[in-house]
């Protein structure tokens, strides 16, 4: 009378034995990588320069493809509705933190599981090079006078153009007009054919640019010069009641779906912080203008709930237009 259960028992042992196979053989082939802003961008260019590092580590290729729209909603959605094997990723930026505050999504990266916060980046206020400014505080000025006038290139609500407009805002006021791309490589094209006349952007995604002198920096979003950018002033040379917002930047990540084997997220995490933490791509981070974080587990958690906490509270402080929902609503605690 016991050999039904003992057959169930073998059957059980049997499939335990395939799974653990298919995890301990992991990856078996191409990852699928959804990168949730334009080409060209920050967020474009610190993937692609990581994922030959991963794919060593891996001993597989990631086929990565750009998904922008909906200030990176798309892309997020996408991968969410993936299977969750392991073999689709997301690589992000900050921006899903605040889709709640913001009404474009109810999820946010708390819905994924965090492989690794790669690294945070600063920002520059960044214009052409034929442009009549030559520092932030000179383009206030003119806006005041002319309010309206001036274009601003941005990526849509909750992008790190609108999130900064909204902190200046806060101090102070920038009348402009917006122009919405999606992500900071088309509007960084746009500035350099002068189709805006300024950008608040991620320094990774210009910092060649500004070196070379094909962009001029104006301001970077800090309360004091950048060693990167001799020359171009902090944003509180212009505007003194911002520092209350800084230190503040741009991140990161790379993510997975939420239900994905434990055993699986384990090989991701452990292939991106070797990856992150290589001599070559530090070098490039330290080239391109981010600081490194590389944070897996409870360390990345905790930063994602800070950024959440300081960005979503400091937007609603300012009374951003783009802002739905107050943060306290939604449980976000004040920092």
């Amino acid at each position: 009378m016991f050999r039904p259960t003992l057959s169930a028992l073998a059957v059980a042992i049997g499939t335990l034995g395939i799974a653990a196979a298919a995890i301990a053989d992991y990856p078996e082939r191409n990852i699928q990588g959804t990168i949730q802003w334009g080409a060209g961008g920050a967020t474009d260019n610190v993937i692609r320069s990581l994922t030959p590092h991963v794919e060593e580590a891996l001993g597989t290729t990631i086929v990565l493809t750009n998904r922008a729209g909906g200030t990176g909603v798309i892309g997020m959605n996408h991968v969410m509705n993936q299977r969750p094997d392991g073999y689709n990723l997301l690589f992000g930026a900050e921006n899903p933190q605040l889709y709640p505050l913001m009404g474009l999504a109810d999820f946010t990266y708390d819905d994924m599981h965090a492989v690794n916060i790669i690294g945070q980046g600063l920002v520059v206020i960044a214009t052409h090079p034929d442009s009549p400014f030559e520092d932030f505080g000179e383009l206030l000025e003119y806006a005041k006078e002319n309010p309206g006038e001036l274009r601003m290139g941005g990526t849509g609500a909750g992008g790190l153009p609108s999130t900064v407009h909204a902190m200046i805002n806060a101090v102070d006021e920038l009348d402009i007009r917006d122009v919405t791309f999606g992500g900071d490589g088309p509007g960084v094209t746009a500035l350099l054919g002068e189709h805006i006349d300024f950008m608040p952007l991620s320094l990774s995604a210009v910092a060649e640019q500004i070196r070379g002198g094909r962009l001029k920096g104006l301001a970077v979003l800090s309360d004091q010069e950048v060693e990167d950018l001799p020359g171009v002033p902090p944003i509180t040379a212009a505007l003194p009641g911002i520092e209350s917002f800084l230190p503040w930047g741009p991140f990161w990540g790379v993510f997975v779906h939420q239900d994905t084997p434990d055993d699986i997220k384990a090989v991701l995490e452990d292939a991106y912080y070797n990856a992150v933490a290589s001599d070559e791509f530090q070098q490039f981070l330290d080239d391109f203008g981010g600081a490194p974080l590389n944070l897996s587990g409870d360390e990345a958690l905790q930063y994602l709930d800070n950024w959440q906490s300081v960005t979503a509270w400091s937007m609603y402080d300012a009374e951003a237009e783009t802002i739905e929902v107050s943060p306290e609503e939604l449980g976000i605690p004040h920092p």
